[in-house]
């Protein structure tokens, strides 16, 4: 790098400066200067943005970072281009660090302004224009923001009325389970009222609780039956007691057949209670069927509790409390954590299929704010679908990125909306129902934030969204 003498009326020349008057070319020779770069790298994105280039001639090359690769925005020679702290004059409230990398193909001259110095000669030579994009930029900033936020209260009032109607249904069953249970004990102590006085021996009392044990060991080993199944086994058994004088039998035969118990073990019970009177059989029948009853109403409740937790452990998975908002994750738990959390939009009419590559690392990433990109984006594959298709969720390794596609079977997005749909405020929703800023939102939390990169491809029956994110934090992000 070389500094050379800066002329004001070359200065001039440039559509830049074209209208300015003699005394202000010559401030900016002054406080300015003119530079000469050889090839090779001349500032890199994510640096504290420093000076404010304009290319006299020569020919420059802007680069971004995107899922660990540097994808090339433009390359020109054009007369007048300037890049760099270009944003300087809004002061410590705007983001002050270079927004790309720049490289320099061959030797090129460039006008070179310190950041500061360009912020007072805005400042000063054109007050009223500063103050018209401060408001432009601060306000569509905070417009945007102000938004952002009500989109994500919005979206977590969508997710808790979901998750309270998941939490609803196994608390119900629960209470109801608990319910039963009481009714069950409650005979259960009736029977043994009825041993206590006298109407079992000993030895049909000690043959009870060892048909109890086993009963109980049938009910946890009880084998996945088809309704076909389970409708031969219970006419069987309604059959079998019938012939053995069990008033209501056929109201007791569906519990034995969901305990996995069928005649063949009914007929040994019968074999060890033989020589008993009818009533204590009978008795030994009704108490074997409270001890399913009472463990089948147990394994209910379990089931149910067991489906609380997993909720609850879902939801702090997804809203990532108590954790560093930083960390190293599995994205297998954050995409399950998101689908339990939207189980119910999907309804009845979408299938799910999930296509994880288990062997995936580990990733850095900001878990909570990737959650919110899943949710964005298994949104809007539902919303597509209109309650009837097929939801994809595939993981893979794709070079130095691990990437997610979450694929829907739609109609698809034209191509002229294609281009827009990352666009601030662009949705194709009716009024009320979307605010545009969800695929916004997704595309500055992977590119901006994450270093990664967010695609589209869709025809009709199939659009893919495909977010990649870097295995490792990129040195420039740490």
């Amino acid at each position: 790098m070389s500094e050379l003498v800066c002329d004001p009326a070359e200065l001039r020349e440039l559509f830049l400066f074209e209208k300015l008057t003699d005394a202000q070319l010559a401030w900016l020779c002054r406080d300015g200067r003119v530079e000469l770069l050889e090839p090779g790298l001349a500032f890199r994105e994510g640096e504290p943005a420093t000076c404010f280039y304009v290319l006299f001639d020569g020919e420059l090359r802007l680069t971004k970072l995107s899922a660990g690769t540097e994808i090339e925005l433009t390359r020109t020679d054009h007369r007048g281009s300037y890049v760099g702290a270009w944003t300087a004059y809004l002061g410590d409230r705007a983001d002050q660090h270079y927004t790309a990398t720049m490289y320099i193909t061959r030797p090129s001259r460039f006008f070179v302004l310190n950041a500061e110095t360009f912020a007072a000669m805005m400042r000063e030579w054109f007050p009223m224009a500063v103050h018209l994009l401060e408001g432009a930029f601060f306000g569509n900033r905070d417009k945007h923001e102000r938004v952002a936020e009500r989109e994500r209260l919005l979206a977590l009032g969508s997710l808790s009325a979901g998750l309270t109607h998941e939490l609803n249904n196994p608390a119900a069953a629960a209470v109801r389970a608990t319910s039963g249970l009481r009714e069950r004990v409650a005979g259960m102590r009736h029977k043994l009222g009825m041993m206590a006085q006298g109407k079992f021996t000993p030895e049909v009392l000690v043959t009870l609780v060892r048909l109890q044990e086993d009963a109980a060991e049938l009910v946890a080993k009880a084998p996945e039956l088809t309704p076909l199944e389970a409708a031969d086994r219970e006419d069987a058994i309604g059959d079998w007691l019938e012939e053995h004088e069990i008033a209501d039998g056929w109201n007791l035969a569906p519990n034995f057949v969901q305990a996995g118990i069928d005649v063949d073990w009914l007929e040994r019970v019968a074999g060890t209670l033989e020589g008993c009177t009818e009533v204590v059989f009978e008795g030994a029948i009704r108490w074997l069927n409270y001890t399913i009853e009472t463990e089948l109403l147990m394994n209910e409740i379990a089931d149910s509790t067991t489906r609380i937790s997993t909720l609850v452990g879902a939801a702090k998975q997804y809203s990532q409390m108590d954790r560093a908002p930083f960390q190293v994750v599995d994205v297998h738990e954050l995409l399950d954590s998101t689908l339990v959390m939207l189980n119910r939009k999907l309804g009845d009419g979408i299938a799910l299929v999930k296509e994880y590559d288990r062997s995936l690392p580990p990733i850095p990433c900001y878990a909570a704010e990737l959650n919110q990109v899943w949710t964005n984006l298994i949104d809007n594959a539902v919303y597509a679908m209109n309650g009837s298709g097929t939801l994809t969720v595939r993981t893979y390794r794709d070079g130095v990125c691990l990437a997610v596609a979450i694929g829907d079977t739609g109609p698809g997005i034209p191509a002229d909306v294609r281009r827009r749909i990352f666009e601030p405020f662009f949705t194709t929703k009716p009024v009320g129902e979307g605010t545009g800023l969800g695929l916004d939102i997704s595309f500055r939390i992977v590119v901006n934030k994450h270093h990664g990169d967010i695609e589209v491809a869709s025809e009709p029956g199939s659009t893919v969204f495909t977010v990649r994110i870097p295995l490792e934090r990129p040195a420039e992000a740490e």
